[in-house]
Protein backbone atom coordinates (compact mmCIF):
# COMPACT_ATOMS: atom_id res chain seq x y z
CA UNK A 1 0.00 0.00 0.00
CA UNK A 2 1.98 3.55 -0.95
CA UNK A 3 1.29 6.53 1.18
CA UNK A 4 -0.70 8.37 -1.77
CA UNK A 5 -3.47 5.64 -1.20
CA UNK A 6 -3.55 6.01 2.73
CA UNK A 7 -3.33 9.74 2.33
CA UNK A 8 -7.07 9.69 0.15
CA UNK A 9 -8.89 7.61 3.16
CA UNK A 10 -10.18 9.41 6.11
CA UNK A 11 -9.70 8.69 10.20
CA UNK A 12 -12.76 6.18 10.03
CA UNK A 13 -11.16 4.51 7.19
CA UNK A 14 -7.35 4.25 8.60
CA UNK A 15 -9.09 2.75 11.65
CA UNK A 16 -10.93 0.22 9.50
CA UNK A 17 -7.77 -0.43 7.60
CA UNK A 18 -5.49 -1.51 10.47
CA UNK A 19 -7.96 -3.58 11.74
CA UNK A 20 -8.28 -5.44 8.63
CA UNK A 21 -4.33 -5.38 8.29
CA UNK A 22 -3.93 -6.69 11.88
CA UNK A 23 -6.51 -9.43 10.94
CA UNK A 24 -4.60 -10.23 8.27
CA UNK A 25 -0.70 -10.15 9.60
CA UNK A 26 -2.23 -12.74 12.47
CA UNK A 27 -3.65 -15.34 9.99
CA UNK A 28 -0.33 -14.86 7.96
CA UNK A 29 1.55 -15.77 11.37
CA UNK A 30 -1.27 -18.24 12.13
CA UNK A 31 -0.35 -20.14 8.72
CA UNK A 32 2.95 -19.56 8.79
CA UNK A 33 3.52 -21.40 12.27
CA UNK A 34 1.04 -24.49 10.98
CA UNK A 35 2.82 -24.86 7.82
CA UNK A 36 5.36 -22.54 5.99
CA UNK A 37 4.39 -19.74 3.58
CA UNK A 38 5.65 -19.82 0.37
CA UNK A 39 6.26 -15.99 0.79
CA UNK A 40 7.00 -15.48 4.40
CA UNK A 41 7.99 -11.48 3.24
CA UNK A 42 4.47 -11.08 2.53
CA UNK A 43 4.61 -10.83 7.25
CA UNK A 44 6.65 -7.80 6.71
CA UNK A 45 5.35 -6.04 4.16
CA UNK A 46 1.77 -6.62 6.05
CA UNK A 47 3.63 -5.17 8.86
CA UNK A 48 4.94 -2.31 7.44
CA UNK A 49 1.55 -1.54 6.15
CA UNK A 50 0.30 -1.10 9.24
CA UNK A 51 3.05 0.74 10.30
CA UNK A 52 2.32 3.54 8.12
CA UNK A 53 -1.35 3.55 8.49
CA UNK A 54 -0.80 3.70 12.02
CA UNK A 55 1.91 6.83 11.53
CA UNK A 56 -0.60 8.30 9.06
CA UNK A 57 -3.06 8.48 11.83
CA UNK A 58 -0.98 9.47 14.72
CA UNK A 59 0.27 12.42 12.36
CA UNK A 60 -3.76 13.32 11.96
CA UNK A 61 -4.30 13.26 15.69
CA UNK A 62 -1.64 16.11 16.59
CA UNK A 63 -2.11 18.31 13.50
CA UNK A 64 -5.97 18.87 15.10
Amino acid sequence: MKIKEINELDAKGLAEKIETEVAKLNQLKLNHAVSPLENPSQIKSVRRDIARLKTVLRQRELNK
